[in-house]
């Protein structure tokens, strides 16, 4: 009875601990102690003009006809209230009103117009634009394959020795599927949790709104105090690790490592420019992480899914991403970052480009995945170019189809990562990086903005 007692007692000990430090655990503890990303056998992107990435996630699909793909020739059916288009600094370019700001920051990006894949189920769309894959294609299309994000963060993580984890997603987890794939959990994003308005920025749930550094230390002195079971085990190896994870998690809270979190650090005035929105705080986050030598980080900005009501949600959701996006660009050129980072904005799909006015949807967009829009900036990316072309109402392309692989190949290739070359995983599967070019596809051919 003893022994099993002390047996569910270790159990419950490893965890609660692993439950306290959530993805941070897990993430600083790698093989052999090493943090995951330093781990053996990780393997080297090549030289690429781009040594990082800030992906800007509009979770729920916005709308391609409402932002980067203005058409106000189509009539007030398809446009609504936001029926004009406004000219940008780069010539001929233009964007949907609601963007003032991004027009004045036009010739640092370019625009995809003529993305498409057909899909109007969020999940199947997701996998879709985050893979660079049709589920169920190919040899072995039962896996589930890595996002971008844990594909460019494991390759780019080779020579990073930083303790923030290289794949970091502001402030949510993306859901829809599991992003890292069958690359298995040391691959698996760091979710900060908490909101970046917030005078402490909550990382994890640990770092929490009024609790101090020293309230802090002093609730970890009085855990210690507690925790009779961890002292009598002291010396056994499988607690050395747990315990080392610990002082890697806190370091992460306390030490100078979090301290990228802390955007009280900013001056007032830049955190004004980039909004103090969620949305606007989180990119500025981003930017504070990519400088510090973060490889990857994912923005996830929420409720683009607007089937009801959609304008009175744009009202808010679109000035947001224009203070926010502008900002981060002019901030990254400004700072010398653009030329490293590549900045690419995307959601599942775009919205109906005819508003829905029937009940129940009162002036709502749907899911429509034949034809939306993507934005791509910086790390090698030109700026002010279109590329592509959607008819004259948004509802197809008309020129120049891209698909998520050509996205995804290009960016790799910024990278310097090899499209075609092996994918390394736990798994000792045989697959490349993405899948075999396809008929009519121009994977990795964005020349055009490259």
């Amino acid at each position: 009875m003893r022994s099993r007692h002390i047996r569910e007692t270790l159990t419950r000990r490893a965890a609660l601990k692993t439950a306290f430090f959530g993805a941070a655990g897990l993430a600083l503890l790698g093989r052999q102690g090493l943090p995951a990303w330093a781990a053996p056998r990780v393997p080297a992107a090549g030289k690429g003009k781009a040594k990082a990435v800030i992906e800007l996630w509009m979770a729920g699909g916005p709308s391609h006809i409402d932002t980067f793909d203005p058409k106000p020739q189509a009539g007030t059916d398809y446009t609504g209230p936001l029926a004009k288009a406004i000219p940008t600094v780069a010539p001929g370019v233009q964007l949907n009103e609601a963007l003032p700001l991004l027009a004045q920051q036009a010739d640092k990006f370019s625009i995809i117009r003529s993305l498409t894949h057909g899909v109007n189920a969020h999940e199947t769309a997701a996998y879709i634009v985050q893979t660079g894959r049709r589920p169920g294609a190919g040899a072995g299309g039962d896996r589930v394959y890595p996002s971008f994000g844990a594909i460019a963060s494991m390759f780019l993580s080779r020579d990073y020795e930083g303790m923030i984890p290289p794949y970091v997603v502001l402030t949510r987890p993306q859901g829809r599927f599991a992003v890292e794939g069958f690359l298995g959990i040391q691959r698996k994003p760091f979710v900060t949790g908490g909101d970046p308005r917030r005078p402490r920025f909550a990382v994890e749930g640990v770092v929490l709104e009024g609790v101090s550094d020293e309230r802090q230390r002093s609730r970890r002195e009085l855990l210690h105090e507690l925790d009779s079971l961890g002292r009598a085990l002291k010396g056994d190896p499988t607690f050395g690790r747990m315990d080392e994870c610990e002082e890697k998690a806190y370091d992460l809270i306390l030490g100078d490592a979090g301290k990228v979190f802390d955007l009280n650090q900013e001056k007032d005035e830049v955190r004004d420019r980039y909004g103090r929105t969620t949305l606007g705080q989180s990119c500025l986050a981003a930017r504070r992480l990519v400088e510090s030598g973060v490889p990857y980080v994912t923005v996830n900005s929420g409720g683009w899914d607007t089937h009801k009501r959609h304008f009175e949600s744009m009202r808010q959701k679109l000035p947001d991403l224009d203070r926010a996006m502008s900002a981060l660009l002019e901030d990254l050129a400004q700072r010398g970052l653009l030329d490293s980072t590549i900045v690419w904005w995307a959601g599942v799909f775009g919205r109906t480009p005819r508003v829905q006015m029937e009940e129940p949807w009162n002036g709502g967009r749907s899911h429509f995945g034949p034809v939306f829009s993507a934005v791509v900036a910086g790390g090698g990316f030109k700026g002010g170019q279109v590329v592509g072309a959607s008819d004259d109402r948004a509802m197809e392309v008309v020129d120049r189809p891209v698909y998520a692989h050509d996205l995804h190949g290009s960016m790799y290739e910024l990278l310097g990562v090899d499209p075609d070359g092996p994918l390394p995983n736990p798994s000792g599967v045989d697959v490349t990086v993405l899948p075999p070019s396809e008929k009519g596809a121009h994977r990795g051919r964005l020349k055009e903005i490259m």
